[in-house]
């Protein structure tokens, strides 16, 4: 048995014997354990879980030691991942700043912002948000007025930004400012890290058509950030923005195998079916029947795609190009979904709220307006084909 058949032997053992049963459950929403320094348990199966993985270092399995990781080899890390999936392993926290900043701090960072972010992050103990977008600049990230100027050693920060994913939950923001006024577009941009409890920054949630307030708007009245909190050089964010961004997307795909919730299609359609059958219309059986054929190939061509991208990140490659592809189709086959359950529920569907009212179909209404915002986080439906077709084939931009 060579090393890392060995590794697997005792990963395998390992995870039998430290991850309780009901962590091998498929998850629901009020189930998600996110990073912060509020932690809340849902159970004490739940905090076992946690605190098992973050004293292992596999809340950052692949991080050297000395930043809190796990100190494994990428073939070991990917061991890991495909033993977790094995058993059907929740994650043992949903945690933005591993799976998209600490990236970028592992290549960019100075070692003082190293030690200070990224040993927290590894335990679980700080949230991020991420503050780019702006009112009024639309997908044009570039457009951004938000200010940062120099005055000792800080930065002086005024401006806002909009919907910022749980920016009334989070501790820190990784955000772009603008840093030379008299600069063009991406230039004289910088990224920052700012610490949410500042004097001078506002938080207001936003009320979504699904009853959620997961969104945010933060407004900065001159918030003092320190000047060692830059990532990257003066007036050169964009390109650490860029660098992000393509974690971000692939980070997106951990929302997918044991990951976020997401209502199973065929365990929900499965009765409409019969009872159809029952009704006499097999016409309509047979329709709902094939699109949901459509709906779980589709479903399970992503996981195996999933799978093959996490293979390559685990192997340093490129998935830039990937990632873009995954978000995008990974989000439209949710709205799809969505769409069809809808369809199927029929009158149940347009249940809200007061007596009678279905409670699955009430819970899949909800998650259908949600998943509309899926095509627009992390980079919209829109800007996604734009990227796929410049950056992955290579296609000429259109004549103005």
């Amino acid at each position: 048995m060579n090393d890392l058949e060995s590794f697997r032997v005792d990963t395998r053992a390992w995870l039998e014997a430290n991850c309780p049963p009901a962590m091998r459950q498929p998850i629901v929403a009020d189930e998600m354990l996110w990073a912060g320094s509020r932690l809340r348990f849902g159970s004490e199966d739940q905090r076992l879980w946690f605190e098992r993985m973050r004293d292992r270092g596999w809340i950052a399995p692949d991080w050297p030691r000395d930043y809190g990781g796990g100190g494994l080899t990428r073939a070991q890390a990917r061991v890991l991942d495909e033993e977790l999936r094995r058993l059907g392993c929740r994650q043992p926290q949903y945690n933005l700043g591993v799976w998209m900043l600490a990236p970028v701090l592992l290549e960019l960072g100075s070692e003082e912002q190293k030690r200070e972010h990224l040993i927290p992050m590894a335990q679980g103990r700080m949230r991020w948000c991420q503050g780019f977008s702006e009112p009024n600049a639309g997908s044009d990230l570039a457009s951004l007025k938000t200010a940062a100027r120099i005055d000792g050693d800080d930065f002086v920060v005024d401006g806002a930004k909009i919907w910022t994913s749980y920016g009334d939950l989070a501790d820190w923001m990784y955000a772009l400012v603008r840093t030379d006024p008299a600069a063009k577009k991406q230039r004289g941009i910088s990224f920052i890290l700012i610490d949410m409890r500042s004097p001078g920054i506002t938080v207001k949630p936003i009320e979504l058509i699904s009853g959620k307030s997961s969104f945010c708007e933060v407004f900065f009245d001159a918030v003092r950030v320190p000047r060692r909190q830059l990532v990257g050089p003066l007036n050169d964010g964009w390109t650490v923005a860029k660098k992000l961004l393509a974690h971000e997307r692939a980070a997106m795909s951990k929302f997918t195998e044991g990951g976020a919730p997401s209502h199973d299609a065929v365990a929900l359609l499965r009765p409409l079916l019969e009872q159809a059958r029952r009704d006499g219309d097999a016409a309509r059986a047979a329709v709902l029947r094939d699109r949901l054929a459509a709906v779980a190939m589709d479903a399970h061509a992503f996981a195996l795609t999933h799978r093959r991208v996490q293979e390559q990140a685990l192997a340093r490659l490129d998935v830039s190009g990937p990632a873009s592809i995954m978000k995008y189709v990974q989000t439209e086959q949710e709205v799809a979904k969505y769409e069809l359950l809808m369809q199927a529920l029929a009158g149940q569907g347009l249940g809200w709220e007061g007596e009678g009212y279905d409670a699955t179909a009430h819970d899949v209404t909800r998650s259908w307006l949600l998943s509309k915002t899926y095509t627009i986080a992390g980079g919209s439906s829109e800007i996604q084909l734009n990227l796929i077709a410049r950056r992955v084939l290579g296609l000429p931009e259109a004549a103005r």
